[in-house]
């Protein structure tokens, strides 16, 4: 371009020797802008770009917000943790391994000004917010000329050996979990910040050309990549927003086309009585060249709305003889930008189509190439693409610019499948003793720790256990399955743990919007779906409506579930409300040394300090189940007959109507009587029955005229809650 304007002024000022002046002064800016190689590869979209770690590759620079992919310039090995969980009770711990790494990513040969996302193998690392989704951390270095040394990198390698990268902005990530990612280095792509826009064609001359005014705007593009010589990229930029080179001077100056305040206007075209020359008395010649073997009809480029993937965009109007030719351009811009770009570019390729050439006598500094000028007798504005000085007059070659220009069509960015981010979200935990499941190789007692959070980006927590030493021990890791849990609007009506309950129900709220609840048959309730714990009873429902925003109303309740018939009075609004669907971290106190947590607390990524909870239901898988169909019978003569029937722990179902095993190493039951005032009498049995005699039920009802018998089985290792039964 330098070349051919400089090497044209040189011939006509000063001769031959002038235009090998003015040539080799043309090639200087060339090589300054275009690079010295001969052969020319314009920029291309990296589709499948990831993070490497290669010697020798070229570090981009980035303008305005792009994403890209970054290199490896530092990493450590990966560092192994260790976690042991015993089972306790002789059988065999459990130890499962995790792997972090700290490695620094260069990502841009210019300073930046910050970076937003980051995605890890498509998954999003790092929020908008700037909150990581999985355990470490991240330090940014902008690359201003002043950076210090990372600190990591300083303490690994020796403050003598650690360069600054002064000049160079990259990332360093200390200590990334790499659990969600295989155990390796994920594939890293982040949102880089390096201005705003709108961007400047003078941005990437800046360091590159000196003594140059090029204040050309792109607009439209929200980022723009370079990662070869600069002219490879102004060639891709030239179809979308041409510009005007201008050497004649001193300066090199780079001006959009059509800056000037008006056209200026030609004289009337000079004859010529030479034979050779084009016009002959006309002075002028026109005419319309053949359309472009491959016109450009498609852009592809950046697409902001989807997270910076490729997209494509297609100029509009009727489809053109020919392939259309694809043009990549490495910039982000909104779907609108992109048709307007390539719509304007399609315009403006079919008006040159059309070329004017005219000859003048008279020598006006201003018509020089690039100039707009009107012809006489011709509608329109012409662009002098080049001129040629003969004996007979200056010969201007011109080509016809567009009558107006596009304003675009709509467009549709398309829809693509893009990383939800979800800010930051407090885990919430709800922590229980199940009861035992008749099983002989289930721990006893068994804790459950259910951990949720308030979206689907919590991605779990670490769970610890209180002894009451003032301390948390940790316990395990919760898992990223959140576990439906919320709370109580309301407390719940008693009601009979016999019957099935038709008439009363309770709105839960739960964590999350997104969490949801279903319905059950009767026959799938009698097969165990849908219990929930609700304060410090288990229930089941039948039915559960959604109310909006994370609400639920819960009806047709089975109530009193796994020996929590004790609980059916004692609710209150606002107590936790647990899904048991299997979801949370099963814990056994055995495993874990003497004794049983007193209580179990969370913490995850978003928590500032833990989240504790008491343990619900403690004891009810060591307790038996308490007696039911209690009576007491007198008999005749003034005696007293009492008597129940025995439940065994963990036999919840009752197949063929026989009776179940005990469960307990012996049968046995305290039996006591007594007035609110305490117990006046008591009895050990190794049956369901008590009888009395009349002296001793005379005495009874003497002493306590309104007092009640309470009868508890005794367990192998507790005792079970009372049954009590009023006198007859």
């Amino acid at each position: 371009m330098a070349t051919l304007i400089l090497s044209a002024i040189g011939f006509a000022i000063g001769g031959p020797i002038g235009g090998s002046i003015g040539a080799f002064a043309g090639r200087q800016i060339d090589s300054a802008i275009f690079g010295g190689g001969k052969t020319r590869e314009g920029p291309r979209l990296n589709e499948l770009s990831v993070s490497t770690s290669s010697y020798g590759l070229a570090v981009p620079r980035h303008f305005g917000a792009m994403r890209a992919a970054g290199q490896i310039i530092w990493a450590t090995d990966l560092v192994e943790h260790r976690d042991k969980q015993g089972n306790g009770k002789g059988k065999p711990s459990i130890v499962t391994y995790s792997y972090s790494a700290s490695f620094a990513v260069a990502l841009s040969s210019r300073p930046i000004t910050g970076v937003g996302r980051i995605w890890a193998d498509g998954k999003l690392l790092r929020g908008a917010a700037g909150d990581l989704k999985t355990g470490g951390s991240l330090r940014i270095h902008t690359g201003e000329g002043d950076q210090a040394p990372d600190p990591l990198i300083a303490a690994a390698e020796g403050t003598a050996l650690c360069p600054a990268y002064r000049g160079l902005a990259y990332v360093v990530f200390e200590d990334l979990q790499l659990g969600d990612f295989g155990n390796r280095i994920p594939a890293l792509s982040f949102e880089i910040f390096a201005g705003e826009a709108p961007l400047n064609i003078s941005d990437l001359l800046d360091g590159v050309v000196s003594d140059c005014d090029a204040d050309v705007p792109l607009g439209g593009l929200a980022g723009l990549s370079c990662e070869g010589p600069v002219g490879e990229l102004l060639a891709a930029l030239d179809p979308l927003f041409p510009a005007d080179c201008d050497a004649c001077d001193a300066q090199l100056v780079i001006r959009p086309d059509r800056v000037q305040p008006a056209a200026i206007p030609l004289p009337e075209a000079t004859t010529s009585d030479s034979r050779e020359d084009f016009g002959g008395n006309a002075g002028y010649a026109r005419k319309r060249g053949p359309a472009d073997d491959q016109p450009i009809g498609v852009l592809r480029y950046y697409d902001v709305a989807r997270d910076y993937q490729p997209g494509a965009q297609r100029a509009a109007g009727r489809p053109l003889p020919g392939q259309p030719r694809a043009l990549d351009l490495p910039a982000a811009m909104e779907a609108g930008a992109a048709r307007l770009l390539v719509q304007q570019s399609a315009a403006r390729a079919g008006w040159a189509r059309q070329t004017v050439s005219w000859r003048v006598t008279e020598l006006n500094p201003q018509v020089r190439p690039g100039a707009v000028v009107t012809l006489p007798g011709h509608p329109g504005k012409w662009r002098v693409r080049d001129w040629e000085w003969r004996a007979q007059g200056i010969e201007l070659t011109l080509i016809r610019l567009a009558a107006s220009r596009s304003t675009g069509a709509p467009a549709d960015p398309g829809r693509g499948a893009t990383a939800a981010d979800y800010p930051a979200a407090p885990s919430t935990l709800v922590a229980c003793e199940l009861p035992w499941d008749g099983n002989s190789a289930t721990p006893v007692p068994l804790l459950l720790a259910a951990v949720s959070g308030a979206n689907a980006g919590w991605n779990g927590a670490s769970v610890l256990g209180d002894w009451g030493e003032g301390a948390l021990e940790p316990i395990g890791a919760s898992g990223r399955a959140r576990a439906v849990l919320g709370t109580a609007e309301e407390a719940l009506p008693p009601a009979s743990p016999l019957l099935f309950d038709r008439h009363r129900t309770v709105v839960v709220q739960l964590a999350a919007p997104d969490l949801g609840l279903s319905g059950a048959t009767m026959r799938q309730l009698a097969q165990g779906a849908n219990r929930a714990l609700l304060g410090e009873e288990i229930i089941q429902f039948a039915r559960a409506e959604p109310l909006g925003e994370g609400r639920w109303s819960l009806s047709g309740l089975w109530r009193g579930r796994g020996g929590t018939e004790q609980a059916v009075g004692s609710h209150i609004s606002g107590e936790p409300f647990l899904l048991l669907d299997g979801t949370g971290l099963l814990v056994d106190p055995a495993g874990l040394g003497p004794g049983t947590p007193l209580a179990l607390a969370a913490i995850g990524l978003a928590d500032d300090v833990p989240v504790a909870a008491p343990v619900l239901l403690r004891g009810i898988g060591e307790r038996p189940l308490a007696p039911v169909h209690g009576r007491a019978v007198a008999l005749p003569g003034g005696g007293l007959l009492v008597s129940w029937t025995r439940r065994a722990r963990g036999a919840w179902d009752w197949p063929n109507e026989a009776d179940t095993p005990l469960g307990e190493s012996s049968e046995g039951y305290l039996v006591s009587f007594g007035g609110p005032d305490g117990a006046l009498a008591s009895w050990e049995q190794s049956g369901p029955a008590l009888t009395l005699s009349p002296a001793e039920a005379s005495a009874l009802v003497a002493a306590a005229p309104a007092g009640r018998f309470a009868i508890r089985q005794r367990g192998t290792r507790a005792l079970s809650e009372p049954l009590l039964i009023d006198l007859p």
